[in-house]
Order: structure tokens, then sequence, then C-alpha cells
């Protein structure tokens, strides 16, 4: 089994091996823009960062076993060359969400909105990893990081009109949509 570091910091600012191409705040207060984007495993922050987040690698807390066989099986890994566009969504949920049991968040979130459902059915075109944060004490609870192919951009862009959507996105309060492309010289 591949080793899968568990934490991720994102860092933008002027060094990076990705660049940021748009930033959209689709809810909630801003980020500061920048003009790259590093990604660490070791918790580093990039020097020239206006801002960083980070989050860590855990298990799948609405997935069930069969969900979970058939993501593993169809999930194409990160880093593949051809996939030089990246998406950073951190995302937010109300105190309502977390308000809510655990099984009352699994039926919005799979029975209601059918998130891994649509989620598989862009497999393997879209690689994603998932970092949980709401207890870092950011001001984000989760970050989410896509890759693909240029060709497949249309494909996410239509997997992520669905899931926003669904009942689900009802609880979504903070929601920034940062799209990257991978840098020619992949540092700075």
């Amino acid at each position: 089994m591949a080793y899968t570091p568990l934490l991720a910091t994102f860092s933008a600012g002027t060094s990076g091996a990705w660049r940021i191409v748009e930033m959209r705040t689709l809810s909630g207060p801003a980020l500061t823009a920048g003009p790259r984007l590093a990604v660490s495993h070791d918790g580093t922050v990039s020097e020239s960062a206006v801002w960083s987040l980070s989050g860590v690698g855990s298990n799948m807390r609405y997935t069930t076993r069969d969900e979970a066989d058939q993501l593993a099986a169809r999930q194409a890994p990160l880093d593949r060359a051809e996939a030089i566009y990246a998406a950073l969504i951190p995302i937010s949920k109300s105190a309502e969400w977390w308000a809510l049991a655990q099984d009352e968040r699994r039926a919005i979130y799979e029975e209601q909105s059918r998130h891994t459902t649509i989620g598989l059915e862009y497999l393997p075109q879209i690689a994603r990893k998932l970092h949980h944060c709401r207890d870092l004490g950011g001001q984000f609870d989760f970050l989410t990081w896509f890759e693909f192919a240029p060709q497949h951009q249309a494909a996410f862009d239509a997997m992520l009109l669905r899931m926003r959507a669904s009942p689900e996105w009802r609880y979504v309060d903070h929601e920034i949509d940062i799209r990257l492309e991978r840098a020619c010289d992949r540092g700075g």
C-alpha cells in the first residue's frame, strides 16, 4: 500500500508548483489573492505566503464499506502527468450542520444529496483528496483538492454544479473555488 501523507498545507504566495488562475468566493469572507500555490506535506509554509491552510487526511466519516471500496477501485492517483489542472475548494458548514447527529448528516450527505454517488460518476478522470481541518482551529472545515486533465474541466464543472445544487449545500456557509494550473517550472 502506498504511503499517503496525512498533513497537507496549501500556501498562496509568489512561489509554488501551481499557478493560481482564478479565485471565486461563493460564500463567506474572501482570501487574499496570490499568484502561486505551494503544497507541502510537512507543515512547511511558503515564505511569501499571503495565506496558508492546513488539513489532515482522515477516515471517511459518511461513507459505507461498499462506497469506500468503489471509490478505492476507481480513484486515480494524484500527481498524474496529464492532470495539469487542479482546484482547491475550502469549505465550512454551518453550526446547524454540526448540531446534527452523525446519522442525520449521513442521510443528507448521501441519501438526499448523493454526494458519493455523484463523485463516483467522475472517477477516474477527476482525482480528489479530502483534508479535514475543523478540529485544527482554522477558518474552514474541509479542504478538497482535485486534479484533472484539461479535457476534463467541463466534467469537473458539471460535477460541482450537481453537488452545489444538492440539499447538502444548504449547510455550506463559506466556500472558495480556487482554480490552478501546474506551473511549467514547478517551483517559484
